[in-house]
């Protein structure tokens, strides 16, 4: 809705829906839905929170925290300084408002997202913010109501935000194992990371009339595909038709659905859970101090420093091994699997059972290929959902077989096509991500050449996370970021310096634990050798985690992950 001049703003709206001139108090008394054509107005969190929950019961919940700007992260408008306009036009500290309520008498924990905030953005506060109350839904014994408005990841805090994702999915996962309903609300729009993660990881997922979901948006399916959308594309119908939500909610009728589903599961509550939540434990919290790779050097001897554009293009070079590759020259005796027993077999992911050592391990990574026809028959090494469930289909395999995994993520990000859209790419990728966080098995992930968004977590959240010297691993291409936040996509460069996206960046903040140097040129220069370095520093680091029990294991492994909140990127920030 947009007003009709500054002196009647408050009096009149008009609605963008059928362009119907409406009386403000009239609009707001039928909570902002038009009520010519039911277009549903997109709502800012307080608002949200006053149509759900019982009057008087709001109680919020803390939202200071450390002021952080991760990687020092500048575009045309510094970082710091859109955050100080965000929070002057909106009064909100972040994208999300987190608190105690009740909605019809039931007790709940609720995170509300406002895309008037950054557009939503899911950012290291957002998703401290969000864990927070997901925690506090966990010692309270209350389900966790989540609302959902985003346009995805925030670029300006680079991979930090992309480790959102899992760090979110696990604090669900948690929920889930105590046995306490999640359920997410989408509202108008939810695209990106937030989509490919606690969107549609919950227990239930309703979506609000007039809502659109999707982890890649229409404007980039469109760029990419050259095709026009169908009718309805990522709209609640269309969601509801493809089988990715429970159901779709007029927003009159939001309030009163959740007090039944509340009502439904509140009684038979189960114990509290025998392994408490912990913190971090010190040695963790100083890997990335403690364990420092050997850095590569120029023939002086001097420390070799590679622009990160440069990078960029060393990572995406078509003569770079890929996973097959891999498969041959570091692994023994691999035997390929196929399907996702759902109907589909994407030959951009590969994976199957192979020796390490004399050790049988599961190996899944992302397929490109060398010449063009292979890139074209492997998708670029751009995973369908189908590609995502047979990537899950083997990963609960190994942790029934007690195989350790092993993942080689190499994918510019997921699928966008329209194709993808339809069979549920962005809950796919949540479901891998919620199951890596619980996997009862040792989990090894290599980014050995792109590392591209939510498709390349979708096979990286492990118990090490290794990097080859010459790969990136971003939140967005450097073309994305560049067409958002510049002029246009030539300022890629630029980008790809601002998102600090190459080996020794990620191992300065924690996301990589070691970095594999690469011969003295490349890895394509000399794949013989690139593959016996990969090999020593697989084994190296398997090893020792097969010692580890796997309830252990598991509690590591999310100790790692929710290390990445508002609060240590602070004290990263901080220590620079």
């Amino acid at each position: 809705m947009t007003a009709t001049a500054p002196r009647e703003e408050q009096l009149w709206s008009r609605c963008a829906g059928c362009a119907s001139l409406l009386y403000r108090k009239r609009l707001r008394r039928n909570l902002d839905v038009c009520p010519e054509c039911g277009e549903h107005a997109r709502l800012g969190a307080p608002e949200r929170l006053r149509q759900l929950v019982d009057p008087g019961s709001l109680r919020p919940l803390a939202d200071r925290l450390p002021e952080a700007d991760p990687i020092d992260f500048v575009d045309v408008v510094p970082y710091p300084h859109r955050l100080t306009a965000a929070r002057a036009s909106t009064g909100l500290v972040e994208a999300v408002v987190c608190a105690t309520a009740t909605i019809g008498g039931h007790p709940v924990v609720m995170a509300v997202m406002d895309f008037r905030f950054l557009g939503g953005s899911l950012g290291c506060a957002v998703g401290e913010l969000i864990t927070r109350a997901a925690e506090r839904a966990l010692d309270d014994r209350v389900p966790l109501v989540l609302v959902t408005a985003s346009g995805g990841a925030r670029m300006q805090e680079g991979v930090l935000s992309l480790m959102q994702m899992a760090t979110v999915s696990q604090a669900i996962a948690a929920l889930r194992e105590a046995g306490l309903l999640t359920v997410s609300v989408l509202t108008d729009p939810t695209y990106g990371g937030v989509a490919a993660s606690f969107a549609t990881n919950t227990d239930l997922v309703l979506a609000e009339s007039g809502a659109r979901m999707g982890f890649a948006g229409p404007r980039v399916i469109r760029q990419v595909t050259g095709r026009a959308l169908p009718e309805g594309f990522q709209t609640a119908d269309f969601l509801l038709r493809h089988g990715q939500v429970d159901m779709v909610v007029q927003r009159r009728s939001l309030r009163g659905r959740l007090m039944a589903l509340l009502a439904a599961t509140r009684a038979g509550r189960p114990a509290r859970p025998s392994v408490p939540r912990q913190e971090p434990p010190p040695h963790r919290e100083r890997l990335a101090e403690e364990e420092p790779s050997p850095p590569t050097t120029e023939a002086d001897g001097t420390p070799a420093v590679r622009d990160a554009w440069d990078t960029v293009r060393m990572a995406r070079h078509p003569g770079r091994p890929t996973t097959l590759d891999y498969l041959d020259s570091v692994f023994d005796g691999f035997v390929e699997l196929h399907g996702d027993r759902l109907g589909g077999d994407c030959p951009a992911i590969v994976g199957g059972v192979a020796r390490l050592a004399g050790r049988h391990v599961m190996v899944i990574g992302h397929q490109k290929g060398h010449t063009t026809a292979e890139l074209v028959a492997r998708n670029f090494g751009m995973a369908s959902p189908a590609g995502h469930r047979k990537a899950l289909r083997l990963m609960r395999l190994a942790a029934r077989l007690g195989l350790p995994v092993v993942t080689l993520v190499d994918t510019p990000g997921a699928d966008p096509g329209v194709s993808a859209e339809e069979h549920g790419q962005a809950a796919a990728i949540a479901e891998n991500i919620l199951t890596l966080t619980v996997l009862p098995t040792p989990v090894l992930a290599v980014i050995t050449g792109e590392g591209g968004s939510g498709g390349a977590l979708a096979l990286a959240v492990a118990d090490r996370v290794l990097m080859l010297e010459n790969a990136v691993y971003s939140v967005i291409s450097p073309e994305g970021c560049a067409a958002i936040l510049w002029p246009d996509r030539s300022a890629a460069p630029q980008a790809a310096r601002a998102l600090r996206l190459s080996a020794p960046d990620l191992r300065r903040l924690g996301v990589v634990d070691e970095v594999v140097p690469e011969p003295p040129a490349a890895a394509h220069d000399d794949p013989a050798e690139t593959a016996l370095r990969l090999r020593a520093a697989l084994v190296a680091n398997l090893l020792p985690l097969l010692d580890v029990p796997p309830a252990m294991l598991v509690r590591l492994r999310r100790q790692r992950f929710r290390r990445f909140g508002a609060t240590r990127a602070g004290q990263r920030a901080g220590a620079r």
